[in-house]
């Protein structure tokens, strides 16, 4: 497992799950289940992986790349920057590919960033490239009801 982080900041980085996990304390959160009982696991706060990367202050949206699927989705960094989390490890191990693994991107609660973009659909599965940039990336989310009903039967399918 490998995560890319670049765009717009000052130290570009390819990290491990060791990497993630050797990440100041302060940023570790033993169990995402207190955030959100849907979730289990354990995971790295945002704002500790781009303090890490030195996000520069021209970066304005978060690109989350997942190659396994071919998802993508372009969310305002601002309103993630210090709730979402990035969740790495269950019960000792690498995130499993069947929680969403390698790595899965989440905003608990995120109706209370109160923003359109910031959907369910943010809390993106098979994680392994952050792309900072200054102006809304690649972005495939479902556009309509329609649309996201056909992507969750298409999960359920796999």
């Amino acid at each position: 497992m490998s995560l890319r982080i670049d765009g717009e900041v000052e130290r570009p980085a390819q990290l491990s799950t060791h990497d993630l996990a050797a990440l100041n304390e302060a940023d570790q959160i033993a169990d995402v289940s207190r955030l959100d009982p849907k979730r289990h696991g354990r995971a790295v706060r945002l704002s500790g992986l781009l303090a890490h990367v030195g996000a520069r202050a021209t970066a304005k949206y978060l690109t989350l790349h997942a190659t396994a699927d071919d998802f993508h989705a372009s969310i305002p960094l601002e309103a993630v920057r210090d709730r979402a989390v990035l969740i790495y490890e269950l019960d000792g191990a690498p995130l499993p590919a069947k929680a969403g693994g390698p790595l899965r991107f989440l905003v608990p609660d995120h109706a209370a960033c109160r923003m359109d973009e910031i959907d369910d659909c943010a809390n993106v599965k098979f994680v392994d490239h952050i792309e900072l940039t200054v102006e809304r990336g690649r972005d495939n989310r479902p556009t309509d009801e329609e649309e996201h009903a056909d992507l969750h039967r298409r999960e359920a399918q796999n």
